[in-house]
């Protein structure tokens, strides 16, 4: 069924080769199949046309993002993520693969505290809020010993 979709996607963005919807579309079918190098070219040039939408826009810098960390390519991944949360910076998604992109990298550091400041803002669970307090303390001393 997605190769379906995947092929009425090809001839849409050949009749609509401006069409940034239909670009974002082709390149997220592309990573539903496992094809992320094809899916790469879609994404940039959804963003580049500057007409998405913004949630539109905001899956383009996470499928992007993510895409490029797929296929190892990390740097790319962390520049196209960064760019996505300082348009988006409450989405906690895009900083969630940062993180991971983060790890690529081996910047642990960066990576668990991205998590950490996620977990923070968004757990409801009240054991982790009680320790609000401590953990953002930890998270800027991962390294010391008391």
């Amino acid at each position: 069924m997605l190769e379906n979709v995947r092929q009425s996607l090809i001839n849409l963005s050949n009749e609509h080769p401006d069409d940034a919807k239909i670009l974002y579309e082709c390149a997220s079918t592309r990573d539903m199949l496992g094809l992320e190098k094809e899916a790469v070219p879609y994404y940039k040039k959804a963003v580049a046309l500057g007409t998405l939408e913004r949630e539109d826009l905001r899956g383009t810098y996470l499928g992007l993002g993510s895409t490029y960390r797929c296929i190892g390519q990390y740097e790319e991944a962390i520049a196209s993520l960064t760019e996505g949360i300082s348009l988006f910076p409450a989405d906690h998604s895009l900083k969630v693969f940062l993180a991971l992109a983060k790890y690529n990298v081996k910047d642990f550091t960066g990576s668990i505290q991205l998590l950490l400041d996620s977990l923070l803002e968004t757990s409801s669970c009240q054991h982790v809020q009680l320790y609000n307090r401590a953990i953002r303390y930890y998270r800027d001393h991962l390294d010391e010993i008391w």
